[in-house]
């Protein structure tokens, strides 16, 4: 055991280092020597296609190895990695601090389920508390969990503090919002692939413009002694990194605070230093009266999640009222732990801060490159986005865009046709990130004259994007 021990701590050896005031990590050694997959890219992308659900389409690479920021397939071709897993694996894949903590509590103790106590999760909930300033957290698994757990409690709260009448609590949610796949997460989604044909959808929610602070007040007048929660990201990602106007949390947080209505930021994607904060509400210095977590807090190796408030919000709900088998197991806090500690230790928040800075420099030169092509380029931190115009690159789409930067090496994932995130580990180095925005031009100036050219102009893979719900175009095309 001390030999499998060693042997993975000089896998993951790993150095720091500071070059021109910009801290540079990165993970020493290669996938050399490690068992390469049996099977080959297409045997598994193939095998997935015939015996797993079709609810994904994804890019056509297959991840075999990882180490920080790059990815191997099968046939060894390394990538880089401008995903990292939807903000899962901010601290970079198979960072050794992490992965010592899941091996080390792995040989020990795995589950004891809340039916008993572990000597994890207690350690757990103070290093997560402390942190982030709160008196208590309610462990689950996924972030949809999160998000379903936070709706419990601010209904509870809200018929138990606030009297709301039976059955009439309101949850208001944002226009163009995200936060998982239940039942009561798309049912404050404007997605119709979300919705449709999963009705009826759960009753008890409104809807207001993201970043509109006269349409959120205009709604709590109205509603306000019905309204248990406001639940909101404070950046917006499935919706395409959507930040707010200045000013807008504070104004969420007064608000909140005068009609007495729990403001709950879903900080699943965007907290955990991903915008250059540990939270993005950080970023107006406001408090939530309850926070979502997940993603990161697994460090990319465990699920996680987690709901952050205060006792009078939190013992709201009493044992028997919810709860997860796996919600505070020993080897899921113990790998919270240490990726908390990650990000704490190695400066992510500076470091995502700084990167991201750096990344917006170089996209925004290609966007003046291209002005014709591109639309928007926006973020904060490390949590990024290059919106295109559509009808300029129509039929070409995103998605066709993130399958050209794929044969160059770089990982990229698109939302709504037009849009292609980019939201790498905050570990990755400024040649990264050079390297990354490299293959970005390149495929402007080099690949999708020829895609235009290929492709006949009467295809378009567009779909329309009217809400169901409210009947607009969301994401329209431009």
């Amino acid at each position: 055991m001390a030999g499998k021990k060693a042997a993975l701590q000089c896998l993951f050896n790993r150095g720091i280092n500071r070059s021109k005031g910009i801290i540079t990590r990165g993970f020493s050694g290669s996938p050399e020597g490690l068992p390469a997959s049996s099977s080959s890219s297409h045997h598994l992308i193939t095998l997935e296609s015939q015996r797993s659900a079709h609810n994904y389409h994804p890019i056509p690479v297959v991840f075999s190895q990882a180490k920080g920021s790059s990815i191997w397939d099968p046939e060894g071709n390394k990538y880089l990695d401008f995903l990292s897993a939807y903000s899962a694996v901010n601290q970079g894949h198979c960072h050794p601090k992490i992965m010592k903590a899941l091996v080390e509590q792995a040989e020990k103790l795995t589950l004891s389920s809340r039916a008993f106590y572990n000597d994890q999760f207690p350690v757990f909930a103070e290093t997560l508390t402390s942190m982030f300033g709160y008196d208590m957290v309610l462990p689950m698994n996924t972030g949809a969990e999160g998000v379903e757990t936070a709706l419990k409690l601010a209904r509870k709260w809200g018929y138990q503090k606030k009297k709301i009448p039976k059955d009439k609590a309101i949850i208001v949610s944002c226009c163009g919002c995200f936060h998982g796949r239940t039942l009561a997460a798309v049912s404050m989604s404007c997605d119709n692939e979300a919705t449709r044909e999963f009705w009826p959808l759960l009753p008890g929610q409104l809807k207001v413009d993201f970043g509109d602070i006269v349409s959120l007040e205009k709604v709590f007048k109205e509603k306000g002694d019905q309204i248990a929660g406001f639940l909101f990201e404070p950046i917006q990602g499935e919706a395409g990194v959507i930040i707010p106007p200045d000013g807008y949390l504070k104004s969420v947080r007064d608000l909140c605070s005068r009609y007495n209505i729990l403001m709950i930021a879903d900080e699943i994607q965007s907290g955990i230093a991903r915008s250059g904060r540990m939270l993005a509400c950080d970023w107006e210095e406001v408090r939530p009266d309850v926070v979502i977590l997940g993603k990161a807090l697994g460090g990319g190796v465990i699920p996680v999640s987690a709901v952050l408030a205060d006792k009078d919000v939190m013992l709201c709900i009493q044992p028997g009222e919810h709860g997860s088998t796996f919600g505070g197991n020993p080897l899921a806090s113990a790998v919270a732990i240490a990726s908390l500690e990650v990000v704490r230790d190695e400066g992510l928040v500076e470091r995502s801060a700084q990167m991201g800075e750096l990344l917006r420099q170089q996209l925004l030169k290609i966007w003046q490159q291209y002005p014709d092509l591109i639309k928007e380029v926006r973020g904060k931190g490390l949590f990024n986005a290059v919106e295109l115009k559509s009808k300029a690159l129509s039929p070409i789409t995103a998605y066709d865009i993130c399958l050209k930067l794929k044969e160059r090496g770089i990982l990229a994932k698109p939302t709504h046709d037009s849009i292609i995130r980019l939201t790498p580990p905050l570990c990755m180095s400024p040649e990264e990130l050079q390297e990354g925005s490299k293959a970005l031009q390149d495929v402007l100036e080099h690949d999708l004259p020829k895609m235009l050219r290929e492709k006949p102009k009467t295809v378009s893979h567009i779909t329309p994007s009217t809400c169901d719900r409210c009947g607009r175009d969301l994401y329209g095309a431009s």
